[in-house]
């Protein structure tokens, strides 16, 4: 009895002198897995940072070619852009108003271009006699209304179109059945025009074709309405109206000039 109680004193003596060197083993396994932890997380912070020095890399070029593209594109575009002033600076001689306002891109807070200085209407410093077509007899005109049109007619070539505005008003009020009725209002929507007032130039257009559609004036009003709206940023309006002279007037002055003119816009529409 007393040996079995002997052999388990030694055994469990055994136990605990052991069980220090097992802890000691177990923590030092522990302290290898963590530092190999720290090397595979160095690694792998290494390799990130390689991507990311080789991504940083890659984005200089990147910057570098779309500054490239930028500059090429910018000077397409100052081409396109002089193709386009060029050809609408000849139309303008051709159609012999004022020089056209290109409108904004949309969202566009750019401010409109200075108002350059205006040469009268061409059409303006030789007109011909008015005709109504269908009424010979009323081609007869009255000493005053012929003289009060010069005067304002007269204002109008000299370019003072403020003045021709407000004396063609005059007129219409003291004539507004005259035989020089309709060239007044053409005229009174031209010196609006002129002076960039497109909503009222558009108005004495479509006022001059509703009351005369029959008029010599009224392809020319019908154009002018067109580039009114071309002028108050109405685009899409514009080409229509432009569209509309090409196919009611064919083979026209005023048809050939709005068929340059869609153009142009389309034109000026593809290099913004």
């Amino acid at each position: 009895m007393r040996i079995g109680i002997n052999l388990m004193l030694v055994v469990a003596a055994a136990f605990m002198a052991a069980a220090p060197a097992y802890a000691q083993r177990q923590s030092l396994a522990d302290r290898v897995g963590t530092i190999e932890q720290q090397l595979y997380n160095n690694s792998a912070n290494q390799d990130l940072l390689n991507q990311i020095t080789e991504l940083r890399q890659q984005v200089r070029q990147m910057q570098g070619t779309i500054e490239q593209l930028q500059h090429d594109s910018a000077q397409l575009k100052q081409g396109n852009q002089d193709a386009f002033l060029d050809l609408d600076e000849r139309l303008n001689r051709l159609e012999g108003g004022a020089a056209p306002v290109v409108p904004p891109a949309p969202g566009s807070n750019a401010p409109l271009p200075p108002v350059p200085a205006v040469q009268p209407p061409a059409a303006a410093t030789s007109e011909r006699p008015p005709s109504v077509h269908g009424d010979a007899g009323s081609l007869s005109v009255s000493g005053d209304e012929r003289t009060t049109y010069n005067v304002a007619f007269d204002a109008l070539k000299a370019g003072k179109y403020d003045d021709s505005a407000q004396l063609f008003l005059s007129f219409l009020e003291l004539y507004p059945n005259g035989v020089y009725a309709p060239n007044a209002l053409y005229w009174l929507g031209e010196s609006y025009y002129a002076t960039r007032n497109y909503p009222m130039a558009e108005s004495r257009f479509r006022e001059l074709i509703s009351r005369y559609p029959t008029h010599d004036k009224a392809s020319g009003g019908l154009l002018k309405v067109g580039l009114s709206q071309f002028g108050a940023g109405q685009v899409e309006q514009a080409e229509q109206t432009l569209e509309s002279v090409v196919s009611q007037y064919p083979g026209s002055d005023a048809a050939r000039t709005a068929q340059d003119r869609l153009q142009s816009i389309r034109l000026g529409q593809q290099i913004r």
